[in-house]
């Protein structure tokens, strides 16, 4: 079939909503929002769609559960889009695939609701920011981890990570100075455990600011050098100020793995 009678076809066919699960290595990408003349993950998506609909890029509206950072990873980023193809929900997934650069994988398609949207009904998101600690680096996932090379102490860590759950005004962990909305939000869990040489700190919580996790992860590590005290979390929170926490760390340790609906 050529492409005009396959454009005038799916032009005949109802738009229905779709959900995609997504996993991709963020390295090259900056970010999932679409950047002016940058390499994004969603401008790589809505590319291939337009392509398999045979329509205008501007016509698609692909909308992701969150914005992750540029470098950022996600092993399942919910996305949904509104498509006019009698392309089946494996097609599409296969479709996607085959152009698909080999660093973004679409896991599934699924038809969705006509009010679900992937933003807006999320619900709560699980971040995993990983760090290797030791003197010798693995070389082959370095682009997944931040290495740490002296001692990590876990225990005040974990004693750190706790005066964080609950909800609390995140401002001092929050990387956008400007930020006019409210920088209130809520932690459910929050973990730091040892595996093999790696420290995994894993988040789950309603929303996070711009770097959030990055911040809290690089206060973390702070902590356990020995450079803050565990006790010190209920002040830099009460202080409002970007200044009192830790680094930002490095873009690479982070992958958002889960978001729930």
């Amino acid at each position: 079939m050529s492409e005009k009678n396959e454009s005038s076809r799916n032009a005949q066919t109802p738009q229905k909503n779709y959900r995609l699960k997504i996993q991709y290595d963020g390295t090259r990408y900056r970010g999932w929002e679409h950047q002016p003349d940058q390499e994004t993950v969603q401008g790589k998506l809505e590319t291939v769609l337009a392509r398999m609909c045979d329509i205008p890029i501007e016509e698609i509206d692909l909308i992701g559960a969150g914005r992750t950072d540029a470098g950022v990873h996600a092993r399942a980023m919910i996305a949904s889009v509104r498509l006019s193809t009698e392309h089946t929900p494996d097609e599409i997934r296969d479709y996607l695939n085959r152009y698909l650069p080999d660093d973004i994988a679409v896991q599934n398609v699924d038809i969705a609701s006509e009010r679900f949207h992937a933003r807006y009904n999320a619900k709560g998101k699980t971040y995993q920011y990983t760090i290797f600690n030791g003197p010798v680096h693995p070389v082959f996932n370095r682009k997944y981890y931040t290495a740490v090379e002296n001692e990590l102490n876990v225990d005040l860590m974990s004693a750190a990570a706790a005066h964080l759950i609950g909800e609390h005004d995140f401002k001092s962990f929050c990387g956008n100075s400007h930020m006019k909305k409210s920088t209130v939000r809520r932690i459910d869990s929050l973990t730091v455990h040892r595996s093999k040489g790696y420290i995994y700190i894993t988040i789950q919580g309603t929303g996070f600011l711009q770097n959030m996790v990055r911040i809290i992860a690089g206060t973390l590590i702070e902590v356990g050098l020995g450079r803050l005290s565990p006790d010190a979390l209920p002040g830099i929170l009460e202080g409002k100020n970007r200044l009192l926490a830790g680094p930002t760390a490095p873009a690479k340790g982070l992958c958002l793995l889960k978001v729930d609906y």
